[in-house]
């Protein structure tokens, strides 16, 4: 299995940056998305970023990334690293009926 991993760039060049991600430093090959600004946000497989994301995604794959090292230790309450889980589901507009 491949899961995406945040990395923020601290340094780039024309086709690779140094990044920093929850498993430390890394070189992040940039051939999908081209130089990017420092401090900008890439999800990356394998090392190589696929895609520019917000702080805020980052934040919350981050959460999802350390939920399942939590769970993966034997965790069952999850709440600390989903700060929505505990209100009832809504559903989106587009899916709600009229009530007649």
């Amino acid at each position: 299995m491949c899961l995406g991993i945040p990395a923020q760039v601290l340094e780039c060049g024309e086709y690779y940056a140094r990044c920093r991600s929850r498993n430390g430093e890394l070189l992040v090959d940039l051939s999908l998305v081209g130089q990017q600004a420092i401090g900008t946000w890439l999800m990356t497989f394998l090392d190589a970023a696929r895609e520019v994301i917000s702080a805020e995604r980052a934040v919350a794959i981050n959460a999802a990334l350390a939920a399942l090292d939590a769970a993966q230790s034997g965790a069952t309450d999850f709440t600390a690293f989903f700060a929505d889980l505990d209100r009832e589901p809504q559903l989106p507009d587009f899916l709600r009926t009229e009530p007649s």
